[in-house]
């Protein structure tokens, strides 16, 4: 089995900042792409951003500029540097690694529990 566990959540007022951080843990070969999607209450889950393992990334429009996902290989830990926050980014962050390759060479869509970034005053 494959867990993957989000940290970092919270509330910060409008203009702060936040970083979240996801760690997959279990029977690990092999982790290829990772990202960050989120869900704002009655919305749909919307991607955030993408980051593959040679460290490609790709954002949705909206958080171009202001959000950063990176990650750590031999940590299995992909984090999200969140800036410049807005009340629209509010929602659950949910951390996803569609590609896992298990010690047993299975491929898993592995999904997080998701972490609550609320940004008001």
């Amino acid at each position: 089995q494959v867990q993957l566990v989000e940290s970092g959540g919270g509330l910060v007022q409008p203009g702060g900042s936040l970083r979240l951080s996801c760690a997959a843990s279990g029977s690990i070969f092999r982790i290829y792409a990772m990202g960050w999607y989120r869900q704002a209450p009655g919305k749909q889950r919307e991607l955030v951003a993408t980051i593959r393992s040679g460290a490609n990334t790709n954002y949705a429009d909206s958080v171009k500029g202001r959000f950063t996902i990176s990650r750590d290989n031999a940590k299995n830990t992909v984090y999200l540097q969140m800036n410049s926050l807005k009340p629209e980014d509010t929602a659950v962050y949910y951390c996803n690694a569609p590609e896992v390759i298990t010690s047993t060479l299975r491929t898993l869509d592995a999904w997080g529990q998701g972490t609550l970034v609320t940004v008001s005053s």
